[in-house]
């Protein structure tokens, strides 16, 4: 499956069929020329937002990006402060999108990350070993072998409520064990700590991330939905404003082609957090080493001037033939 290419959705196509068949200079030129992101201070969208930047920027547009959190960010969508956000983490943020959606002041693109999921992870030893499913968790020796102790992420988060809900109500028979709450390096710490001695842990895990390279993990199956629907399986959507999307068919277009599989992100996020490479040097190096990915992204798209976007994009950014 190429996963560049999907079909549009249909807002968009409709906001394409209302623009003229062939795009003068002049009709371009008309778009607004700046997209301003909101960018939370999550890896995966930061080095996402500087990739699309990037294109955005080679193309003729002014881009702007702002650091806000999820909350903040829907309510400047919703006021026309903001034009795109390629951060829509679902289910985790339903109640946030569900609403700003039925405003009919956003416009929803899509998924723009494949595989994404959120769940128990444990080493792959431990996956062998026979702990597979999270159903297992309740097996009083497996419980004692993993110290009755799942490791987490800061309180407050979305996991954190997630773990909690679920040792309130015994989901699993997690109802005696203890939640290790501290933050995501603090608990990556404690895994390759464990992992280095082969001990048992089990862990919050999640993909896109650099320690689905770094570590040989497994997620265990996630029968009862804890983690939400389809065992914790997770879409990453690409949102614009309403307005944005009808005055700016063009980017639109390549926001929407946007689309990149949890690997792509997970290498993204290594190169970015874990080597601690600037985003723009990790995008421009996926842009270089995927050109045929790149081409898909701009296929029908064109600079602010009217000329194919992919022989433009290719020369100015030193991209190799697709």
């Amino acid at each position: 499956m190429n996963l560049s290419r999907r079909p549009l959705t249909l807002a968009l196509a409709g906001a394409l069929l209302a623009a003229p068949l062939t795009w003068s200079s002049a009709a371009l030129a008309e778009e607004p020329a700046q997209v301003r992101f909101s960018v939370p201070a999550w890896p995966g969208v930061t080095v996402k937002t500087a990739l699309a930047s990037q294109l955005l920027e080679t193309l003729g547009y002014e881009v702007r990006q702002q650091e806000l959190g999820s909350t903040i960010t829907y309510e400047a969508l919703t006021q026309g402060e903001l034009d795109a956000f390629l951060a829509a983490w679902l289910p985790a943020q339903n109640g946030m999108y569900e609403t700003t959606l039925e405003k009919g002041l956003i416009v929803d693109l899509g998924n723009n990350v494949d595989g994404a999921r959120l769940g128990f992870a444990v080493p792959t030893y431990v996956y062998e070993a026979g702990v597979t499913s999270a159903e297992d968790l309740a097996d009083e020796e497996i419980a004692e072998k993993l110290g009755r102790t799942v490791y987490s992420i800061e309180v407050g988060s979305g996991m954190s409520d997630t773990l909690n809900e679920a040792v309130e109500n015994d989901t699993y028979g997690l109802a005696d064990w203890d939640l290790s709450e501290t933050s995501t390096p603090g608990m990556l710490s404690a895994a390759d700590a464990a992992i280095n001695r082969e001990e048992w842990i089990v862990f919050a895990g999640w993909t896109p991330h650099w320690m689905n390279i770094e570590y040989d993990i497994r997620y265990l199956d996630d029968t009862q939905d804890m983690w939400g629907p389809d065992g914790g399986r997770s879409d990453v959507k690409t949102l614009v404003t309403t307005d944005f999307s009808e005055s700016n068919p063009n980017a639109t277009r390549l926001l929407d082609q946007l689309v990149f599989s949890a690997d792509d992100q997970s290498a993204m996020i290594r190169g970015f957090s874990y080597e601690e490479r600037e985003p723009e040097e990790v995008a421009l190096q996926w842009l270089r080493d995927n050109p045929e990915r790149v081409a898909a992204f701009l296929e029908g798209v064109t600079t602010r001037d009217g000329e194919p976007a992919w022989p433009v994009v290719q020369q100015a950014l030193e991209i190799p033939d697709a």
